[in-house]
């Protein structure tokens, strides 16, 4: 046994599945979830990617210091354009991972609370296997989703599998 780590999804060994749900919104740990996806998913098989946009950006939207319409409106265009820009970016980069691998993807966002969004496109696509990634650890900076995981795990009809953040 050696000191080195291994690589996600070598302990599972020949493990593959035909019908992924990924929740992935490209933190580190979520990046860790697509990384494990990939060695989970059979040539053939259909990665379906769940991207939520949380409520709390909707509580963006208030009037406090945007106290005109037009500025209101102004603001909202921007940070729309700004998740739209960023979510783009993860469904080019998964398109471009899936389709040398001969793995179908298909892509999905949902804005409201993202255990529930889960639950519900969970049943939807009727997979075999939820995967997400391991929530920061404490004290590394960055938003947090809130990710409900009493939620998620009693809601889930498909067993739930959450790739381990990583460490460098």
């Amino acid at each position: 046994m050696t000191d080195e780590a291994a690589p996600p999804g070598a302990l599972l060994g020949s493990l593959q599945y035909k019908n992924i749900l990924l929740a992935s919104h490209g933190t580190p740990g979520a990046l860790a979830a697509e990384v494990l996806a990939l060695s989970l998913c059979a040539r053939g098989s259909t990665l379906h990617h769940l991207l939520v946009v949380p409520d709390l950006w909707r509580g963006m939207m208030g009037d406090d210091w945007l106290n005109n319409v037009g500025t209101r409106i102004a603001f909202g265009q921007y940070l729309e354009g700004e998740l739209m820009g960023e979510i783009r970016e993860h469904v080019d980069r998964l398109t471009r991972e899936t389709s040398g691998r001969g793995i179908r993807y298909r892509s999905e966002v949902r804005q409201g609370d993202p255990a529930d969004c889960l639950i519900a496109f969970s049943r939807e696509v009727h997979c075999e296997l939820v995967l997400i990634g391991a929530p920061r650890p404490k004290g590394v900076p960055g938003l947090r989703s809130r990710l409900q995981m009493d939620t998620l795990m009693c809601g889930l009809d498909t067993p739930l599998m959450v790739a381990p953040y990583p460490h460098d």
